[in-house]
Order: structure tokens, then C-alpha cells, then sequence
């Protein structure tokens, strides 16, 4: 079980100092661990600042799908049943053999379609794209390139 220090004892501490294992005692000041929620994940981070462009909330083929692109990948979005969120991959674009960074991304929907634009560019290369293109998805799961 750990120890928590006083708040105005570890705000002294701190002050006099400022030594980095100092603040994980400082750590649950002000409430117990039974209490405290947990820290958001990096999944958890990068689904809830994703721009509008970059999510889809809707219904494809009669079923709510939650989609989300991340690094030129699409994945579906899902909670568990302890109420994180958290992402399975349903599409992402073909290897390639050098390191690339993601250049484009992005969710349109249209006519009960749902069209993903993915594109990563080789490092040191111009232009986009070394890898990713334009898929169509009627369900969210089965993708074909366009």
C-alpha cells in the first residue's frame, strides 16, 4: 500500500527539491485510489481530439459503426465493458519497404458509402504517395481500392 505525503508537506518538499521520485509520493493527495479514475489511454487521447473529418457515427449495412482514422489506419472503435474505449485495425495500407509518415487521412460518407483517403509518403521523398489510395466500405470492415 502506498504512502502519500501531506499536501503542504509535498508542496515543501517539492520546493526545497524538486526531485522527480519526491512526486510519486505526492501521488493521490487529496483522494484515495479507490476513487481516483484512471488516466486516459493514448487510444482513448487520439479518439476524442480526432478532427471531424478523421470520424465517422453512423449506420452502415444496418449496424452502428464507430470509425476513426489514426495514422493513415482506420480503426473501429468499441468500448469495453469497463467503459474504456479502445480500437481494432480495419484497414490500413499496404507496406512499404522504406519508413514513411502518414500525409493524408480522412472519412467521407456518401450515398450509404463510406470512403476512406489514406496516404503515407516515403521519408525523403516528395509528393504523397508512397503507399495508402482511396477505399470504399459499405459495412466498415470490408474495404476494396478504388
Amino acid at each position: 500500500m502506498p504512502r502519500f505525503v501531506s499536501r503542504p508537506a509535498c508542496a515543501m518538499l517539492l520546493s526545497m527539491a524538486g526531485m522527480a521520485d519526491l512526486l510519486a509520493g505526492c501521488d493521490g493527495i487529496g483522494s484515495s485510489a479507490s476513487t481516483q479514475s484512471p488516466q486516459p489511454s493514448a487510444e482513448e487521447i487520439a479518439i476524442r481530439t480526432a478532427p471531424a473529418e478523421q470520424v465517422f457515427q453512423g449506420t452502415l449495412a444496418g449496424q452502428a459503426v464507430y470509425l476513426v482514422v489514426h495514422d493513415c489506419e482506420v480503426l473501429r472503435v468499441q468500448q469495453t465493458a469497463q467503459g474504456r474505449l479502445e480500437w481494432k485495425s480495419v484497414l490500413a495500407p499496404e507496406p512499404y519497404p522504406l519508413p514513411t509518415a502518414c500525409e493524408r487521412q480522412s472519412l467521407s460518407f456518401d450515398a450509404g458509402q463510406l470512403t476512406a483517403r489514406l496516404g503515407r509518403r516515403a521519408f525523403g521523398a516528395g509528393g504523397c504517395c508512397a503507399s495508402g489510395g482511396t477505399y470504399r466500405s459499405a459495412d466498415g470492415l470490408t474495404w476494396k481500392k478504388l
